[in-house]
């Protein structure tokens, strides 16, 4: 198994509105991944999957339902007013055909 990524030119809609620009002077960009564990479905060659779901993979997935509690939130909020540069949940110019569902949560 492999792992593959790619880098885009956002400029014009993730980097603040266009404001920072990517320094492509700077290139080559590289990644790594470090303890990487895939969660993945076993598919056949009639394009099926097969999910089932193991008494290990069910309790280490319990984060998917855990929440943050208030002050968990409160920190959330600092950093995203610090640090957040660009949230697609706000960008009507990219979305002017309605917001994806996991905006409205």
């Amino acid at each position: 198994m492999r792992i593959y990524s790619s880098l885009w030119n956002a400029d014009d809609w993730a980097t603040r509105g266009g404001l920072v620009k990517t320094d492509w002077s700077q290139a080559p960009f590289t990644a790594s991944y470090r303890n990487f564990n895939a969660d993945a479905c076993v598919s056949s060659s009639s394009g099926s999957s097969s999910c089932t779901p193991s008494s290990t993979s069910s309790s280490s997935n319990s984060w998917l339902n855990e929440e943050l509690d208030s002050t968990s939130q409160e920190r959330l909020k600092w950093v995203q007013k610090n640090y957040m540069i660009y949230n697609y949940c706000s960008d009507s110019k990219r979305f002017s055909q309605g917001f994806p569902p996991e905006c409205s949560i």
